[in-house]
């Protein structure tokens, strides 16, 4: 593997937590290796690992542009990621009230509803 690939890795379980990143690789086959394999290099060794930002901003994008392009799937997983990239829920509120005025209000409504289920499951599990 490459020094992006490891750096995507270690990236990849600081921001997601190691249990995440364990059920993902358990999952990889050898048909989704070659995307796994980008995401991670890509993703989290290039875009993630950058310094440019810090992992808060991070966050609130990642949280904005996947509610504002409607791919819901990955709100939760990224709602968990705020607890170790220092995004608060005001942060997260705030990013979807300006997916509501720039993409639409539908898209940051239902966005508020899985975050607010996600913050309920991470309480709840303490």
């Amino acid at each position: 593997m490459s020094d992006r690939y490891d750096n995507g890795m270690q990236v990849r379980r600081e921001v997601l937590g190691d249990a995440h990143v364990d059920r993902a690789e358990a999952a990889k086959t050898e048909f989704d290796l070659p995307f796994q394999e980008l995401i991670t290099e890509g993703a989290w060794g290039n875009v993630w690992a950058s310094d440019g930002i810090s992992r808060r901003e991070r966050s609130m994008l990642t949280l904005a542009l996947l509610a504002a392009t409607g791919n819901f799937e990955e709100i939760p997983m990224h709602i968990r990621a705020t607890a170790r990239t220092g995004a608060t829920k005001r942060d997260v509120l705030e990013a979807f009230q300006h997916v509501a005025i720039y993409a639409g209000v539908p898209r940051a409504n239902h966005a508020l509803k899985l975050a607010k289920q996600t913050y309920a499951e991470m309480e709840g599990s303490q």
